[in-house]
């Protein structure tokens, strides 16, 4: 992507400005992709800490397969799932604030006494998968956003800036090039003048 430009102090003066906001823009820039860097870091850690509290949970629901059979699954229903939003670094990702059950419509004393214990159960394990549903959204979200981020810091630092600095010292030497030849233009006349 090169850039263009005109060999005139008007084009010198837009190369200077475009130069002076990437060079104001990369420190900010840096510190978002620093600050993603870090919570892409601890996402991944709360995400595979959820797995493991998932797998722990389901092997809790391990003592009831034999009773399964009997379960009546309607008794574990989600009703709806609360979500907010919270900004990281300039970006939006969704954070989980809970999970309502439908009540059931049972008369407790009719089921088993194991049942309760299994719906309990049940109702951890289905928070858990949906929070580390939600905890991999977020991370999907902010790998994307820092990817994105690090490509623009690559871009300013290896590519925009560099051809921006040539540019203008193409255009500076031009410009003392073209004042030069008409100073030695000047002393050409004065002197044809003079010896005339």
């Amino acid at each position: 992507m090169a850039i263009k430009f005109q060999y005139n102090k008007t084009s010198l003066q837009t190369l200077n400005k475009s130069l002076k906001m990437r060079n104001m823009a990369l420190p900010i820039i840096k510190n978002k992709e620093s600050a993603l860097r870090l919570e892409v870091k601890r996402t991944k850690g709360a995400h595979t800490a959820s797995l493991e509290l998932e797998k722990e949970q389901q092997a809790v629901l391990d003592k009831y397969k034999k009773l399964w059979s009997q379960f009546n699954f309607n008794l574990v229903k989600v009703e709806e799932t609360k979500l907010s939003n919270r900004k990281i670094a300039g970006v939006r990702i969704p954070i989980l604030e809970e999970v309502i059950f439908k009540t059931p419509e049972t008369f407790w004393f009719n089921q088993w006494v194991w049942v309760s214990e299994a719906v309990l159960d049940l109702r951890k394990l289905t928070r858990l998968q949906i929070e580390t549903r939600v905890l991999q959204l977020q991370l999907n979200t902010l790998e994307h956003e820092r990817k994105r981020t690090t490509q623009k810091v690559n871009l300013y630092e290896k590519v925009q800036i560099p051809e921006i600095e040539s540019g203008i010292k193409k255009i500076k030497r031009f410009l003392e090039d073209e004042e030069n030849l008409s100073k030695a233009a000047q002393k050409m006349v004065k002197s044809r003048n003079a010896a005339a």
